[in-house]
């Protein structure tokens, strides 16, 4: 392994392989969809996964389809309405595509409701939890819930009428809300009312004894209390989804902050409706009346048995019901990184003076790893200066409040927020300003680009001199989601890497122009033509008799220039191994294209979300981990960085990982051109290993190393 994860030998393939086919992209949408179908595939899998993570796995098919609806597929319909009629990957026109897209999601939606229907909730009954009706109430809970109603709910709600002197409301995205038809007995005149379904209180209200009725059930059956006087003709629920993509001009990165916030209202005041869910009983004149002033098209409309919006199914994930759960999982902290005597976590600089520390979470306590180091440097004395990246973080976060405690000290304290990062603006904005007062140096990021790397950098006074120490890791700086989601870090004190990170921290606070770096490949500088150059060097080895292979584990893979280069070396017969959670443009498998390519993917409790890149580099094996997925925005809009590994340790267990996840004897779904299979059970139908059940009780097993 060199200094450089850079390529030490380029070379252009061969101009003599066949012409690349058209239609050699998977489209980026439907994949989308493919992969929340395999989301779906765990809610099926009563042999493996315990009945409320089912239930949890349908209220995250929904949210995922949720975010899929208001930034892809509002995204399409901007462009379409723009005028801008230019294919997709996959050759599919605007409109062609938007019409699959709604045709393939109604038959998952339709999929999902019929699993809910006759599958997750009749076993949640015979567990004893179950979700009723008014009619199934006893009279005792009718009467509790009808005070409920009067003293916690009827206070919030504003019936909104339509008629001549009141237009039609504007209906928020994502909320619930009851359409009634209500008649004056007097003028015998119909009229239209919305009202909203109030947040005060969980969607499924709890009765006790596990006993739960939707919150929209309770205010359907008071209506008579909201509109006195009036006579109630009809009722039904329905949801709109809107688009919630944010559009800000970056043309000063000093009123960036105001920009995004004066977005951000405009976002819940302007955007037009992509999706109507409606309940599949509604009167048809409520229903024409919702699709002409939402201006929806017909094709738009879901109609889907109650109850709608299936996220509910959260907080029934969340009961206190351990035996219809995965095992209880606690992370342990890396050995590395803990005393050899009572296996507590040890002085993270002490430790990281000796030794690389290679981390991935969950199995490795985040808290006893990242955030301790970054908290031990708010405390000690010694540390002059902290440099932190965040893209998320969590809403009590104690990485915010470490690097508020290390200002407050007196420590220089950067911290480049990205107040960009989707659906998390204005949390993000908040810790901004937070920062800010607390006396931290705040940066916004770079004009045009979203600052995507994960990166912690320490300067400490030592014996013999400033020593700088980092973290770059896959994931976000969040300690919740850093128990959910499976990510690698490198915790470090490597001076080739400290000078790297150091100079990428002056580049992204505006204090230097240079963009080389030893150990980083950094975007959009220098991650797409690296790994380009990687590839290339594959091929030639390949050609030379040396040692050949490509290995890549990442959430989504589109670019097509990096399609087209594993394309050229499975045609010059390298073999190529994809390890992809999400989104997958490329079609193994094809004859005279990809026969040497295999794509694979793993999903279960945690969301598999490390980016790792190995190369067999003629037998010096070539590793690095980082935050860049293969997408065009990673690629060329954002700022990424990948870290190249030295450790021989550390290489070995990137390689058993890919082993283990290649093994047939592993649960997970294959790709075979543009068909993802199902691969969770042996022929006789037991259960597959569970690659991350494997790697919970091997990380279980490590010991405290001596020093």
């Amino acid at each position: 392994m060199t200094d450089t994860f850079g390529p030490v030998r380029t070379a252009e393939p061969d101009q003599n392989l066949p012409e690349l086919p058209a239609d050699r992209y998977n489209d980026r949408e439907l994949s989308w969809l493919a992969f929340n179908e395999r989301v779906l595939d765990l809610a099926r899998d009563a042999g493996r996964i315990p009945l409320l993570e089912r239930a949890r796995f349908l209220a995250i098919f929904c949210s995922n389809l949720d975010e899929f609806f208001m930034v892809r597929v509002a995204g399409l319909k901007r462009r379409m309405a723009a005028g801008v009629a230019v294919p997709s990957n996959s050759g599919l026109m605007p409109r062609e595509l938007l019409d699959t897209l709604l045709t393939r999601t109604r038959e998952l939606v339709d999929e999902v409701m019929r699993i809910f229907a006759d599958d997750i909730r009749p076993a949640m009954a015979e567990h004893g939890i179950r979700i009723l009706t008014w009619d199934e109430l006893s009279e005792d809970e009718r009467h509790r819930m009808t005070e409920l109603f009067e003293t916690r709910i009827f206070p919030v709600l504003t019936p909104l009428a339509v008629d001549p002197s009141h237009p039609f409301p504007y209906i928020s995205g994502l909320s619930v809300n009851l359409a009634v038809l209500v008649r004056n007995p007097v003028r015998g005149v119909t009229q239209f009312a919305r009202v909203k379904v109030p947040n005060v209180l969980s969607r499924f209200v709890a009765l006790g004894n596990g006993r739960f009725i939707p919150l929209e059930e309770v205010i359907s059956r008071h209506l008579d209390q909201l509109f006195s006087g009036m006579q109630v003709v009809a009722h039904s629920t329905f949801r709109v989804t809107r688009n919630e993509d944010v559009e800000v001009e970056e043309d000063d990165a000093e009123n960036l902050l105001f920009a995004l916030e004066k977005e951000l209202l405009r976002r819940k005041t302007g955007r037009p409706p992509v999706r109507l869910e409606v309940e599949e009983d509604i009167d048809e004149s409520m229903l024409e009346l919702l699709i002409s002033e939402l201006d929806v098209e017909e094709q738009e409309v879901f109609k889907l048995p109650r109850p709608l919006d299936l996220r509910g199914l959260f907080s029934l994930a969340d009961l206190d019901r351990d035996s219809l759960k995965f095992p209880s999982f606690l992370p342990k902290t890396h050995p590395e990184l803990a005393k050899v005597e009572t296996a507590q976590p040890a002085d993270m600089f002490a430790a990281l003076k000796n030794r690389d520390v290679l981390l991935q979470h969950p199995y490795d306590s985040f808290a006893t790893s990242v955030q301790r180091f970054i908290e031990q440097a708010a405390a000690d004395p010694a540390v002059l200066a902290i440099k932190q990246t965040l893209y998320r973080t969590s809403g009590d976060s104690p990485i915010i409040d470490a690097l508020v405690e290390a200002a407050q000290a007196g420590k220089q304290v950067l911290a480049l927020v990205e107040i960009k990062a989707r659906f998390d603006e204005q949390a993000n904005i908040a810790w901004a300003r937070k920062l800010e007062k607390a006396g931290c140096h705040v940066v916004y990021g770079m004009l045009g680009l979203k600052t995507h790397c994960k990166l912690s950098m320490v300067v400490r006074q030592e014996p013999n001199g400033l020593r700088r120490y980092c973290h770059i890791g896959t994931g976000n700086y969040n300690p919740k989601t850093a128990r959910l989601y499976e990510d690698m870090g490198l915790l470090t004190s490597n001076s080739v890497i400290t000078e790297d990170v150091a100079k990428l921290f002056n580049h992204l606070s505006g204090m230097s122009e240079e963009t080389g770096y030893r150990r980083l490949l950094v975007a959009p500088h220098s991650v797409r033509t690296g790994l380009l150059a990687a590839i290339n060097r594959e091929i030639a080895n390949h050609a030379d008799g040396l040692p050949s292979g490509i290995r890549i584990k990442v959430n989504s893979i589109v670019d097509e220039a990096i399609i087209d280069a594993l394309y050229r070396a499975s045609q010059a017969g390298v073999t190529v191994d994809l390890w992809v959670r999400g989104i997958c443009a490329v079609r193994p498998g094809v004859p005279g294209l990809s026969e040497n390519i295999r794509v694979r993917s793993t999903l279960g409790r945690f969301l598999e979300h490390s980016r790792i890149y190995w190369f067999a580099n003629a037998g010096h094996a070539q590793v690095g981990i980082g935050s860049a997925d293969l997408m065009h925005r990673n690629l060329d809009r954002r700022v990424e960085t990948i870290v190249g590994l030295a450790n021989p340790d550390h290489i070995s267990r990137i390689e058993d990982l890919f082993e283990i996840a290649f093994d047939e004897g592993t649960a997970s779904w294959w790709l075979d051109g543009s068909a993802w299979t199902q691969h969770t059970q042996r022929e006789d139908g037991t259960a597959k290993l569970d690659l991350q059940e494997y790697l919970i009780s091997q990380m279980g097993q490590r010991r405290a190393v001596e020093r």
